[in-house]
């Protein structure tokens, strides 16, 4: 019985202290690569969401102009209003994000965004 058991533990193969350390770091070192690609993929998320809320801004400035001749005087005046005189809406709401703010200038229809182009 002794025997057989001496004989199993010489048969028994693991990995060394030194085999589990490499692995660890190359994981780690993997792990420290995907955080980097996943940040930058928000923020082209970002700016991407910030081009498209610039472009529905300025179809809606151009569509106030096509309408009434001019460019809006005021942000106010692309969401419209429900009193007398009604006037209509070009946006449902003005895009708001945390990441990146929306300009019109008053009387050009130049919109700007913070993070876009």
């Amino acid at each position: 019985m002794r025997q057989r058991l001496a004989e199993a533990r010489k048969n028994q193969s693991g990995f060394t202290l030194i085999e589990l350390l490499i692995v660890i770091v190359i994981l780690g070192v993997l792990a420290g690569i995907v955080v980097f690609a996943v940040a930058a993929f928000t923020n082209d998320g970002k700016v991407t969401a910030c081009k498209a809320d610039k472009k529905s801004v300025e179809v809606a400035a151009e569509a106030f102009r096509a309408k009434t001749g001019a460019y809006p005087a005021a942000q106010a005046d692309l969401l419209g209003s429900a009193g007398p005189p009604a006037t209509p809406a070009y946006l449902k709401s003005w895009p708001s994000s945390p990441d990146y703010t929306i300009t019109l200038t008053a009387g050009t229809g130049v919109v700007t965004g913070s993070i876009c182009p």
